[in-house]
């Protein structure tokens, strides 16, 4: 089985509520394990008719997720997994300044900190579904929030990407939250939470997010399953006898 990331959305529609809750949930999705996460929701795609209520909010919660030592209960992010990919990470925070892509000026950009190699939480208010950060999976505390004008096209931008792991949707109403979930090319989706569900469900993605089976639940018998075929030519030689 291989489960190859994912670049994973977030999506908000023009009916959701309660975006408080949602702002939470936002914020742990993309920077839980300092986003070193293949499911980690690192697009967020949200109707502009809430999109600034939205990003108030995840502003004023990412100011609170402190960056340090994680040994100390006071910070939500430690050290990235070491210097190259701390590197690669903050190169992909230069790539999208270096192609144009704006975002709120209280973003906080990456940088070394004390004895580790520490990336504070950043988010980009204001990017388009084709930048690279859009694109990539960055696998760090990166957010790129994408503005979209209808919940249709937060479907198709939802969709517009190589990768299909997991997502999470965002609505008042159970039916259009369904059936967006529905709509979303991906192997687990949540429905006004984040999360990958627990052991006994399936967990595993669509497109280039992996295939040969999932992880977790009965499913995951497959895995240490061997199939065997026999095949017994009985035709045309009087075979009478009773096989055991």
């Amino acid at each position: 089985m291989l489960e190859c990331g994912g670049k994973n959305p977030c999506v908000v529609l023009e009916d959701a509520e309660d975006l408080d809750l949602a702002a939470d949930h936002v914020l742990n999705a993309a920077f839980w394990n300092m986003g070193e996460n293949c499911s980690a929701n690192s697009r967020l795609i949200v109707h502009e008719s809430v999109k600034e209520a939205l990003v108030e909010r995840v502003l004023a919660r990412a100011r609170e997720w402190r960056t340090g030592d994680p040994l100390d209960p006071a910070n939500h992010l430690g050290a990235l997994i070491d210097r190259g990919h701390y590197d690669k990470v903050c190169e992909y925070i230069e790539t999208a300044k270096a192609e144009g892509v704006e975002g709120d000026p209280r973003r906080r950009y990456a940088s070394a900190t004390g004895d580790g190699l520490f990336v504070t939480p950043t988010i980009f208010a204001d990017v388009e579904p084709g930048a690279t950060i859009a694109r990539e999976e960055i696998f760090g505390p990166v957010l790129a929030l994408v503005s979209v004008g209808s919940n249709e096209q937060a479907i198709a931008v939802a969709n517009d990407t190589p990768y299909g792991l997991a997502a999470s949707v965002f609505s008042r109403d159970v039916k259009r939250a369904l059936r967006a979930a529905r709509s979303i090319r991906a192997g687990t989706v949540t429905v006004n939470c984040y999360g990958e569900g627990d052991i006994t469900t399936p967990f595993g993605g669509y497109k280039q997010s992996g295939f040969g089976g999932r992880d977790n639940s009965i499913h995951a018998h497959d895995q240490y399953t061997e199939m065997k075929t026999i095949w017994v030519d009985l035709a045309d030689r009087g075979v009478e006898e009773s096989l055991d």
